[in-house]
């Protein structure tokens, strides 16, 4: 008897579902393979302001061709608040993000889509890129390290000045009390 197409697809490949059944035809036995056939019944449309009722919609064949276009279509989208630990405040940091095909899933669309993220994301790409170019170029490392050092000394100065400025401030001048306030006049001084 013939190898099933089952079990030789388990023998060539790992295989996608494949269902079987023996039926008896006379004195025979002969496999038939079903197809699978699979239903999904979801709500992906988010917070729609007009949701369709359940009767009066329709499935849709969704397939690794239309896949986009469907999720384009129905733009599954999710609000979300976390902590905000970037700015340090107890204010949650709130995104809505919205996914129209299946690389808006991908980490870094996801950071692109968040304004606070995708100001640090850039400035970690700015960082990457001139440790790059740094990599090999002495030169310029060496010019990067005296602009750190003199930005280091202006900030000291910096400091330096507004401390004295604030020690200007803060000096008291001398108590002169009104003779007014302390009851006395001039002829009992």
């Amino acid at each position: 008897m013939e190898e099933s197409i089952q079990h030789k697809l388990g023998r060539v490949r790992p295989p996608r579902v494949q269902i079987t059944y023996d039926v008896e035809i006379g004195n025979a036995i002969e496999k038939k393979e079903l197809p699978l056939v699979m239903g999904i019944l979801a709500d992906l449309s988010g917070a729609t302001p007009n949701p369709e009722k359940l009767n009066e919609r329709r499935f849709v064949e969704i397939d690794s061709d239309n896949f986009n276009q469907v999720l384009n279509s129905i733009k599954p989208s999710v609000t979300v608040n976390v902590k905000n630990t970037l700015s340090g405040g107890n204010s949650p940091l709130s995104a809505k993000l919205v996914f129209e095909s299946i690389e808006d899933f991908d980490p870094i669309n996801v950071v692109k889509k968040v304004d606070a993220l995708k100001v640090l994301f850039g400035a970690r790409e700015r960082l990457r890129d001139l440790l790059t170019k740094l990599d090999g170029n002495d030169r310029l490392d060496e010019m990067l390290k005296q602009v750190l050092s003199s930005a280091d000394e202006d900030l000291e100065l910096i400091k330096a000045a507004r401390s004295d400025a604030t020690a200007k401030t803060d000096a008291k001048p001398e108590d002169k009390t009104d003779d007014a306030d302390t009851g006395e006049t001039p002829e009992t001084k």
